[in-house]
């Protein structure tokens, strides 16, 4: 959950291409585990494509429509990679520079703010 929404970026879109939020009373629910789960085929599949990629790769022999169809299944799986990391790095909890817990509330009013995925202090 991201602590400034209590919403979860799933690792899927809408039929539009928008980003799907779940708000859920506990990381435990169906749907969390239904998330975690496609998460987890979705690291897989970018794991076994990069093993297939570096073979292509390695063929000489392939041709252009190869390696545009590589390419485009690359780009799907950084996407979702990506994504996955958005959505984790979303559920951190946030850290000043010496590792001690930030409380959102307290630091919003010390003048810092909290962007989507990232802290940033005011100057």
């Amino acid at each position: 959950m991201n602590a400034m929404t209590g919403l979860r970026l799933l690792p899927w879109t809408s039929p539009d291409g928008k980003p799907c939020y779940l708000a859920a009373d506990h990381e435990d629910s169906p749907m969390s585990r239904r998330a975690d789960e496609i998460e987890a085929l979705q690291l897989s599949m970018g794991t076994q494509l990069l093993g297939h990629a570096r073979a292509l790769l390695g063929d000489h022999k392939a041709d252009a429509g190869e390696l545009r169809f590589l390419a485009n299944r690359l780009c799907e799986a950084l996407r979702d990679v990506l994504r996955v990391a958005e959505s984790r790095g979303r559920r951190l909890p946030a850290h000043d520079a010496d590792g001690t817990a930030v409380d959102p509330d307290r630091d919003h009013r010390r003048g810092n703010s909290r962007e989507p995925g990232r802290w940033t202090r005011a100057q």
